[in-house]
């Protein structure tokens, strides 16, 4: 297993965890749900995505050679 694995298993319950504390109710109309979790899903895999590519490139950069 690669450690971009492992750092993606530590950062996705970050993630959850801090995206739950977020309140995005007041940016969507009544009654639609499901294009609110869509899009919630969708940041969530984003910041998820993003982070972590963060972490590994810079691990990866920071190698003395």
């Amino acid at each position: 297993m690669s450690v971009k694995f492992f750092i993606y298993l530590i950062i996705t319950p970050l993630v959850i965890w801090s995206m739950d504390s977020l309140n995005i109710n007041h940016f969507f109309k009544k009654n639609k749900i499901w294009q609110a979790r869509i899009f919630y899903l969708a940041v969530g895999l984003i910041i998820i995505y993003l982070l972590t590519s963060f972490i590994y490139d810079f691990f990866l950069s920071s190698k003395f050679y």
